[in-house]
């Protein structure tokens, strides 16, 4: 998230941290299923991953989507095509680069919804989506 604010200092900091809160809140509900977290906002010149786990012999990209309760529609609408495929490239960019080919991968997204008062929900969406064309 800092790279954001960096490069785009007009972003909103309360949206800025109400998303590196909803990413420490499923690197939380992550290891508490057991999963290895490998990188968290992985960079790479095609863009960004926000969490990279291994989940037993699969490795994981994972999107996390933050809102608030009071916002219009679901976290996990606005993982839409253009998004799935710069996720994608970006995934196969760290396969490249760490040599991983020989591991199974999938897609998975975090939904959490932070409401202004009472307990974060979150939604795991297991393989919500598959790898686009190249």
């Amino acid at each position: 998230m800092r790279f954001f604010r960096k490069f785009f200092p007009s972003l909103n900091r309360s949206t800025a941290d109400l998303g590196a809160h909803g990413e420490k809140l499923a690197r939380k509900f992550l290891k508490r299923l057991g999963y290895r977290i490998l990188k968290t906002n992985y960079w790479c010149p095609l863009g960004e991953l926000d969490i990279v786990a291994a989940d037993g012999d699969t490795i994981v990209f994972i999107e996390v989507k933050t809102l608030r309760s009071d916002q219009a529609a679901d976290p996990e609408v606005s993982v839409n095509w253009g998004k799935r495929c710069k996720i994608t490239k970006v995934a196969r960019y760290f396969i490249a680069q760490t040599n991983s080919h020989a591991l199974a991968a999938r897609f998975d997204v975090i939904a959490v919804v932070v409401p202004e008062t009472g307990k974060p929900t979150l939604t795991h969406f297991i393989d919500a989506f598959g790898p686009t064309p190249k």
